[in-house]
């Protein structure tokens, strides 16, 4: 029987907290405020001054055809220039979200790398994903950058994108909390962080042509949800708009996207800044962008004196101008850029920091399966150890996001012979060594490796040592979208051969879900992602019991691509693959249909279908087990008690999920929280509904409809307790 209480919403909706206290370090910046002087600093400006905020270049000075790079620059992604006589600071910009990177080697300085955005995700912790943001802007700070490229928050609609491994999960609700912790912390560093990439930027395959056709009300209830949950929290200086076409519009220059929604509806008062070479035209700035960036990407230079002309000659242009300004300057005012200038040089302390790096990666490695062979003993007396390049180090993925640390990477394969590719994206491996991490705990085992290049060689040491532990990995990239979800170079032929060991364990060292054809020939299952600067000592320490495992998937893996809403990615059969993302097959239509599924992506979509993925959205193991029961309901808050009732101490990631609304089912997550119990200790959990997870948007704003809602309590997002139903008035309103 389910229960049933009757409660009331109330009439003005408010923005909830959604995320633990203690995730609650540092407030959002007072956009406020700092609007109000900006629009006093923009009615002293000249003409000329106008149009300096405007747009920037690429420091890199790599080439003859680069503009050399300025005396106060640092070669990075981004430079626009200051207006001294005003005390507004040059903005200095780095990528990216998993750390400073030095783009194409125009640096070598080292820095420390974050696991991947869906391997922080996999710790469902705000507060985690706060202290790396902050970690990654003291960082760019110490290097002399005062705005990084961070906040990569792209609903993962496709799980063969790229792009996957930056992102950070599939709903909105947990991506939006993710990301709006990790720009707060960023921004703590009196640094401007990004939000990016706005908006349903879902695939790297004609990355500047594919064209989103999808309704206003399943891109409100997803992708721009997770935005607008994320810069309600985070209170981004800036908003990065996208490669992609939305609805015939390039990102960059949509009205729709940029005006109406982000501006005028959410109110955002910061500053539109373009990605490098999104810009088509003039007419984006009238569209919503504020800022040209890398502009020598781009057709031509937009925003300058073609700018200025445009601003002399016509009322509108010149009031878009002045909005311009005043939005660049209100993000300059509330992250305090004038009053905390940056110098490079600054101290970083990297053992520091490699340890939250660790953490983080320790938090967000998931045990996917487990038939009692771990956690390993450490008086085990033969490990063989194949694949992966685990004796020297652990994966990362490539792009403008790839971090390189002090000495650069153990191995680096590049993707091609020649070109962009084989200059700038490569397969490199920080130097954290897996093989050491487990030498160092697993005392006088004899441990051997293996590269698996030669599967014959490989099976024979598995069958020789007491466990065998095979490294897989799925390398992926900006740029280049992965045919299908299976692993390369042979590896499920290698591991389903080398499981005749009974003691197999597979390590996953993947950008996102992968197939796994040889699941049921293994004994356990680790997905390690792409686990950072200290990944080898995170995966040992999962493998031999130091740390529980707590990790919970963000991402659904499905069994097989026919799961997918697209079976066959769009143009993957046709277009040819290029970087810059333009068009190689003569011709620039490509249309993608996200009303396939709508805003039912991921675990939403597998609800709808009735398929079975291969594991679900929020599914993770433990060395422990865990209850949760005794939810209730109070209009929009809900409470409920997690007991540890196994052997040790260890976390669970509480789950609550909206399962049905007036008769029909539903499948959404409508609030979770991480909590840590020592064995047989329990706490009680209150987490507060954001009622927009429960509404639907529909001519024009959210509506809530009058009746019963139920939710239940999900181990994942298939696993569910038994449903207690609230009754609640329905509600209309707008953002």
């Amino acid at each position: 029987m389910t229960k049933t209480t009757r409660t009331t919403l109330a009439t003005c909706i408010a923005v909830m907290a959604m995320f633990p206290a203690q995730a609650q370090q540092a407030p959002a910046m007072d956009m406020t405020a700092a609007a109000r002087r900006a629009a006093a600093t923009v009615r002293t400006m000249t003409a000329d001054e106008k149009v300096i905020l405007t747009h920037g270049i690429m420091p890199l000075g790599l080439s003859k055809t680069m503009p050399p790079i300025p005396s106060d620059a640092i070669p990075g992604a981004g430079y626009i220039p200051g207006i001294p006589r005003l005390g507004t600071p040059a903005l200095k910009e780095t990528d990216a979200s998993l750390g400073v990177t030095y783009v194409m080697g125009a640096r070598k300085d080292g820095a420390t790398a974050l696991p991947s955005g869906v391997a922080q995700a996999a710790s469902w912790n705000p507060d985690l994903l706060y202290r790396g943001g902050a970690m990654i802007g003291s960082e760019a700070r110490a290097k002399g950058f005062n705005v990084l490229l961070a906040g990569g928050v792209n609903l993962m609609r496709d799980p063969r994108n790229g792009r996957t491994f930056e992102y950070l999960a599939e709903d909105p609700l947990l991506s939006g909390v993710l990301v709006g912790a990790a720009i707060r912390g960023v921004q703590s560093n009196h640094i401007i962080s990004t939000i990016k990439h706005l908006a349903l930027n879902g695939q790297e395959t004609g990355r500047k042509y594919a064209n989103v056709r999808i309704s206003e009300a399943a891109a409100r209830e997803s992708d721009l949800l997770a935005f607008q949950i994320g810069i309600e929290q985070g209170q981004p200086g800036s908003v990065m708009c996208a490669y992609n076409r939305v609805l015939g519009e390039q990102a960059c220059a949509s009205g729709w996207l940029l005006n109406r929604v982000l501006k005028q509806s959410w109110g955002y008062k910061g500053f539109v800044m373009s990605d490098w070479g999104a810009v088509p035209n003039i007419e984006a700035a009238l569209n919503g962008l504020d800022q040209q960036s890398g502009e020598q990407l781009d057709p031509a230079v937009f925003f300058g004196d073609k700018l200025k002309d445009k601003a002399a000659a016509d009322h509108r242009w010149k009031a878009r101008v002045d909005d311009m300004n005043r939005r660049v300057l209100t993000a300059i005012y509330a992250a305090g850029l004038d009053k905390h200038p940056v110098t490079p040089g600054g101290k970083i302390d990297f053992e520091a920091n490699a340890k939250i790096a660790e953490e983080i990666a320790r938090q967000g490695i998931v045990l996917l399966k487990n038939n009692g062979v771990l956690p390993l003993a450490k008086t085990a007396k033969s490990i063989a150890l194949i694949g992966g390049y685990a004796d020297g180090g652990v994966l990362s993925g490539a792009g403008s996001s790839q971090v390189h640390g002090e000495g650069g990477p153990v191995v680096s394969r590049p993707a091609s012979g020649k070109g962009v590719w084989a200059g700038f994206i490569a397969q490199q491996y920080h130097r954290s060594s897996p093989m050491e991490a487990i030498h160092a705990l697993a005392g006088s085992a004899k441990l051997t490796f293996r590269d698996g290049r030669y599967i014959s060689d490989a099976v024979e040491k598995a069958r020789q040592a007491e466990v065998a532990i095979i490294f897989a990995t799925q390398w992926a990239t900006e740029g280049l979208d992965l045919p299908d979800l299976s692993l390369p170079d042979g590896q499920d032929e290698l591991i389903a051969v080398a499981a005749a060991n009974p003691n197999t364990i597979v390590v996953l060292e993947t950008g996102g879900p992968v197939k796994m054809p040889w699941l049921d020939k293994v004994a356990g299952v680790l997905e390690a992602w792409y686990p950072g600067a200290r990944g080898g000592p995170a995966i040992a320490s999962v493998l031999f019991g130091d740390t529980n495992p707590s990790g919970r998937l963000p991402i659904t893996f499905p069994a097989s691509e026919a799961q997918l809403p697209r079976p066959k990615l769009d143009g993957s059969d046709w277009v040819e693959p290029d970087f810059g993302g333009n068009p190689t097959s003569g011709s620039d239509k490509l249309d993608l249909d996200y009303d396939i599924e709508g805003s039912d992506v991921g675990y939403r979509w597998f609800s709808r279908t009735g398929a079975k993925p291969l594991f679900p959205f929020g599914y993770g193991l433990s060395y422990t087990r865990f209850e949760s029961g005794g939810l209730k309901l109070n209009g929009l808050t809900a409470s409920f008690t997690v007991r540890n009732v196994g052997q040790r101490e260890g976390a669970e990631v509480a789950q609550l999920y909206l399962v049905g609304r007036n008769g029909k089912a539903l499948r959404r997550l409508a609030g979770f929280q991480r909590v840590d119990l020592a064995a047989g200790a329990s706490q009680t959990v209150s987490v507060t509904i954001d009622p927009r997870i429960l509404a639907d948007w529909k001519d024009g704003g959210w509506i809530l409809p009058a009746g019963d809602y139920r939710f239940a309590l999900g181990r994942d997002a298939e696993q569910m307790s038994e449903p207690v139903t609230v009754r609640l008035a329905g509600n209309r309103w707008k953002d």
